[in-house]
């Protein structure tokens, strides 16, 4: 049965989760979450440490090792990435990347059940890093492609005017210099949720099952400042 490693240091959090599916039972979750803004490097090593000790695991038990992508904070972003790959290289154990928006959806799905979700992150200079999603079997399906655009650009997708959306993440703080249209269509914002390894560990469970993980040596965080944004009725 599986046994992932998930960390994350996208946003001001930092977290690690170990995962492991055990035949006939339901699966094992070990997870580390704390919001330490500026001290990934400190902490997140000493969370991978923690989660395998007390899964009385070592490190060669792994199958995979998972990381957030992005996209989040660059700095957050490269420390991830870089633990990921050591602990990858050294193990020979290939990488799995998980969308920080995806993890944020799934985490207000699993604790609230909300169905129709926009997740936006603040990307500073004016913009925001957003996607939109249907939760459907307990998953996340993506509405929208992952983009960056001003808070003014953002619309609601395309077919689906009706739904009662709710917005997740920091990016919703700038709620005023989104449109009337956009204001209208949510029924609840709530700014505070921070992307967690162990909704990136579940992701990454089943892209891994899938046979999604890829080698070490490809591991690449996704900024989305290269992305087109994406609007309504395309």
């Amino acid at each position: 049965m599986p046994i992932l490693l998930a960390l994350d240091a996208s946003s001001s959090a930092c977290s690690a989760a170990l995962l492991r599916r055990r035949e006939g039972l339901d699966d094992e979750l070990i997870s580390r979450f704390a919001l330490t803004p500026r001290e990934h490097t400190r902490r997140l090593l000493p969370m991978v440490d923690e989660v395998l000790a007390e899964a009385g695991l070592p490190a060669s038990a792994l199958d995979a090792v998972a990381y957030g992508r992005g996209p989040g904070s660059f700095t957050g972003l490269r420390i991830a990435a870089g633990v990921a790959q050591g602990l990858a290289f050294g193990l020979d154990r290939p990488l799995v990347g998980v969308s920080t928006l995806e993890a944020l959806a799934l985490g207000a799905h699993r604790r609230h059940h909300y169905r129709w979700l926009i997740t936006a992150l603040d990307a500073r200079m004016g913009e925001i890093y957003v996607a939109a999603w249907q939760c459907r079997d307990g998953a996340p399906v993506a509405l929208t492609e992952e983009a960056v655009m001003s808070p003014a650009r953002l619309r609601l997708p395309a077919g689906h005017d009706d739904h009662d959306w709710v917005g997740i993440g920091s990016g919703w703080t700038l709620w005023d210099q989104m449109s009337a249209e956009v204001q209208a269509g949510l029924g609840l914002c709530l700014t505070e949720p921070e992307a967690d390894a162990a909704d990136m560990a579940r992701l990454a469970l089943r892209a891994f099952v899938a046979g999604e993980a890829r080698p070490a040596h490809e591991v690449q965080p996704v900024y989305l400042r290269d992305r087109v944004v994406w609007q309504k009725g395309r």
